[in-house]
């Protein structure tokens, strides 16, 4: 199968009897993808050759970052309708296909004749590839299920996927939310990110209340970062707003009005409660059942783990408290003096390489130089604060023991005094002005290897703008106030030096694809605040990068994108009609999705 398929693709390269003139770009031997060398150009027969770069020029970025697939020996097979790969792909027809540079949009035609079922695909020949057309995309049969496919996506195709998973939610109840947006997009398959959204009625003492109201609400959103898997972050997805909020709950009974300090321990300790019966109360479960069934079950998010924040609002005293456990990022917007908007960071990234985390390891751990090493914990797990990951908490007995009885690996040489990890979190508290129209982006750390949070705000501020205006397709809506800004050709953000807060690393992924930090880049299509965000981290006006990255297959896709979990949260003073309705014209949801409380 693989042999016919590849002397297929050889015949793309032969000369036919009519003229076809070829650009090609020839891939050397990657071991990582961290940064291409720049090629030398040659030239072979007809070919014409092209140089490619570490920079991330329009057309040349789908072949380049398809590299990777190169490298690991992956081959797909081309099948048209089906028929099987040596039938469908013949030498006659093969080579009348025209390539093209790649991005040039159009293939040339031989004798000006052009097949009418031509296709833009990624083609695989000895180690190299090709930007070319044929009759089909390219395959392979993986079950009885479907297939997987490798074909080039057009710009309408990476909109449909950049939009399946997007969510909007207009907030008619409460005071100072008025919408939130959501939105998904995997690199891995299925995808370890997850988020939930929660509210929460509770009653008030009248006497306290600052306009006599009986019952005030609670709000929550949540994203959740998963790794090693998407387990850890469906459990938290499940239960953690509901531990926080119990605790929070035995809190406000104690006394109605807590100290903040009390509150920050509630969340807190909401957190550990759920950390301690992933990771520990599944041993006693396990232990006690003797049974390698419920132990697949049971220890199963222990094994992976998840980075967790989230975002708890009072809509009584205003304060939104941030709890971060992990590397995602919550990051406020607020209107400055100047008429642009200010980026203010609500958490800091917890990574074996940031100062504070590094330092309070060390003390914990004294003697263990190895403790935090290239950035990672022991040298492994990036994250210094997550959920699961029992291999960084169980003692070396309890680890000798499930790998012994259950499941499990032999424990680290490293590995001298456990915990390592912790699922505390760190809460932060912002009085949040819903009169000003303050915003708050959180996304998992996939969005912050892309953009800075000063980029970030203003991208969030460009798109209201185009809202309020009318200028992306919409009528100006009730939620939106009229705002202005001083400059249309920049975002309308304060500069901040490039300085986006200690402990936060800088968008990694604007060096690997060779961005430049011009903000003629973005571009305003979408309806979902969300989804324009991840647009133009993906490359905003450049489509052709847009429509690379989301092309390339799981799990070659992480090597040039993590999964992305982005919610954005407006506050404001918006109509109160007891409900949280879906936003349709910003949705992928059913039209009959229920409403949300």
């Amino acid at each position: 199968m693989r042999r016919a398929a590849l002397q297929a693709f050889r015949a793309l390269r032969r000369p036919s009897n009519r003229t076809v003139v070829r650009t090609r770009s020839v891939i050397p031997f990657i071991s990582h993808a961290t940064g291409l060398r720049s090629l030398s150009s040659y030239t072979k027969d007809r070919a014409t050759s092209s140089v490619l770069t570490s920079s991330m020029h329009l057309r040349r970025f789908s072949i380049a970052v398809a590299a990777s697939a190169v490298v690991s020996g992956v081959y797909y097979s081309y099948r048209s309708g089906s028929s099987q790969a040596g039938a469908a792909v013949n030498e006659q027809k093969a080579a009348s296909a025209s390539l093209y540079p790649s991005g040039s949009g159009t293939a040339s035609a031989s004798m000006g004749q052009e097949t009418e079922s031509k296709r833009r695909a990624i083609v695989i020949d000895q180690g190299q590839l090709y930007s070319g057309t044929i009759e089909g995309p390219l395959s392979k049969e993986t079950d009885d299920a479907g297939r997987r496919v490798l074909e080039m996506l057009t710009a309408d195709q990476a909109t449909q996927m950049l939009r399946k998973n997007e969510e909007s939610w207009l907030v008619g109840r409460g005071k100072g939310v008025v919408r939130y947006d959501v939105v998904q997009i995997p690199s891995n398959y299925p995808i370890e990110d997850d988020h939930a959204e929660k509210t929460i009625e509770v009653p008030v003492n009248a006497s306290t209340a600052a306009d006599n109201s009986t019952s005030n609400d609670w709000m929550f959103w949540g994203v959740f970062d998963g790794h090693s898997g998407w387990i850890t972050s469906a459990k938290l997805r499940q239960s953690l707003i509901s531990f926080v909020a119990r605790e929070l709950d035995n809190t406000y009974k104690k006394s109605p009005l807590p100290s903040a300090e009390s509150i920050d321990e509630a969340i807190k300790k909401g957190f550990l409660r759920l950390d301690n019966e992933i990771v520990h109360d599944s041993v006693a479960k396990v232990t006690k059942a003797g049974s390698k069934r419920i132990a697949a079950e049971v220890l199963a998010p222990a094994l992976s783990g998840s980075c967790a924040l989230l975002s708890f609002y009072d809509s009584q005293s205003k304060l939104l408290r941030v709890a971060c456990t992990g590397d995602s990022r919550a990051v406020l917007g607020r209107r400055g003096t100047s008429g642009k908007w200010t980026a203010t960071a609500l958490s800091v990234d917890q990574t074996g390489g940031t100062p504070e985390e590094v330092q309070r390891l060390r003390k914990e751990h004294p003697n263990e130089p190895q403790v935090c090493m290239n950035g990672r914990i022991l040298g492994g797990l990036e994250p210094s604060r997550a959920f699961g990951d029992a291999f960084y908490k169980w003692s070396i007995e309890t680890q000798n023991q499930m790998k012994n009885m259950y499941f499990g690996r032999t424990p680290s040489k490293l590995l001298k005094t456990p915990p390592y990890v912790t699922a505390e979190p760190v809460v932060t508290t912002t009085k949040v002005r819903p009169e000003q129209g303050d915003f708050v982006v959180m996304a998992t750390d996939g969005l912050w290897e892309m953009l800075t949070n000063e980029e970030v705000v203003g991208l969030v501020g460009q798109w209201l703008e185009a809202q309020a205006n009318g200028t992306n397709g919409n009528e100006k809506q009730s939620w939106l106030k009229s705002w202005t800004t001083a400059s249309k050709k920049e975002l309308p953000v304060e500069k901040n030096g490039g300085n986006d807060g200690e402990g936060q690393r800088a968008p990694i992924r604007q060096k690997q694809w060779g961005v430049n930090a011009n903000q003629e880049r973005f571009i305003v299509e979408d309806k979902n605040a969300a989804t324009h965000l991840v647009r133009n981290a993906l490359g905003g006006r450049d489509s052709e990068q847009v429509c690379a990255l989301l092309t390339l297959p799981s799990p070659y896709s992480r090597r040039y994108r993590d999964d992305l979990t982005v919610e954005v949260i407006f506050f404001g003073e918006g109509e109160n009609t007891g409900n949280v309705e879906l936003n349709k014209e910003a949705s992928a949801l059913a039209t009959d999705a229920k409403a949300k409380l």
